[in-house]
């Protein structure tokens, strides 16, 4: 008898803003491992609408990295599939047409008020909490259009869209945190979703894409849990369905920040330049992961029959002495 279970179907979405670190291989291992271990197929997805930090042949890198940490896909811009194209600032038709439904509803509006703008509305003697940075609507009503907000700008500098949130707590059940809860028009206002004439922004285009590529999974940090709430209002608003969400903690130095140039060079690729076996970091990464012991040499298969959600620690993995000594840095 043919099943009747949904079809798990899962992504890792990189963007070429550089090379890959230690931090995204721990979230990419997860993401493939939860779908592999359950029998998924895996999309990989290029997202490279953030273009002024967007950097020539990081796409082409990012494939080489993963392929050598013993991670594949099902789809991709270099393999194909029936969900193409699978690098975001090729899919601008259906930003665009997506846009005209929440603009159609009354649910989206271009802005131009800076960071700076919102701060101070914030402080002022009327504003609400001063150190929330919610948007309060300045802009609802004020444009009629992308192009007459942009006249009212400086040369050089471009409008955002933002979406219109409604009163009320936004929730979803995290399959690693738990019950997640938001007050979005309380706590982040009307949240800015895109930069971009057609709605080519993170948010929105996460939200697209997601619903038309069949993900029905996404693992990725946990920084981005409040993300989440924004995409949620996204889906809801253009009737997309909702995949299970998975935020796992982030990797950080002793100081318990992320990684970043100042912590070392944590790049896949210099480890690899350096003669670091894959095997090693995959444990590394394992380890980190509650799913191997300190110092274990593994492929992400080997790792698949044991996994589970519920050995991953719920405290951010740390770069610290001795993870330092054992790759060189």
């Amino acid at each position: 008898m043919e099943s009747t279970e949904p079809r798990i179907r899962g992504r890792l979405a990189p963007s070429p803003t550089g090379a890959l670190h230690l931090g995204n291989a721990r979230s990419f291992l997860l993401a493939w491992l939860s779908v592999r271990s359950r029998g998924g197929s895996i999309v990989l997805r290029i997202e490279d609408l953030d273009h002024p930090k967007v950097k020539p042949g990081a796409a082409a890198g990012i494939f080489e990295d993963l392929r050598w940490l013993g991670l594949d896909w099902d789809e991709g811009p270099d393999v194909g599939g029936p969900c193409g194209p699978y690098v975001q600032s090729l899919r601008r038709a259906r930003y665009r047409e997506a846009l005209a439904a929440l603009r159609a509803k009354g649910l989206a509006y271009p802005c131009v008020c800076s960071r700076r703008d919102v701060a101070e509305a914030q402080s002022a003697p009327h504003g609400r909490d001063p150190h929330s940075l919610a948007y309060d609507g300045h802009c609802r009503g004020r444009f009629a259009s992308w192009e007459e907000a942009c006249a009212a700008l400086p040369p050089g500098r471009l409008p955002v869209w933002r979406f219109r949130a409604a009163p009320g707590v936004s929730a979803f059940d995290d399959a690693f945190l738990g019950r997640r809860e938001l007050d979005l028009a309380g706590e982040l206002g009307d949240f800015a979703f895109a930069r971009d004439p057609d709605g080519a922004g993170y948010q929105l285009a996460c939200a697209v894409d997601d619903a038309a590529m069949g993900v029905t999974e996404v693992l990725r940090g946990d920084d981005l849990v409040d993300a989440t709430h924004c995409q949620l209002a996204l889906q809801a608003a253009l009737g997309l369905p909702r995949p299970r969400y998975v935020h796992v903690p982030l990797v950080v130095a002793e100081d318990g920040r992320r990684l970043a140039k100042r912590h070392g060079d944590t790049r896949l690729a210099t480890l690899r330049d350096a003669g670091v076996p894959a095997a090693r970091v995959v444990g590394l990464l394992a380890w980190w992961s509650g799913l191997a012991p300190f110092g274990a040499e593994c492929a992400p298969a080997d790792l698949l029959a044991d996994f589970s959600l519920s050995r991953v620690p719920r405290a951010p993995a740390v770069l610290d002495a001795r993870v330092r000594a054992m790759l060189g840095l």
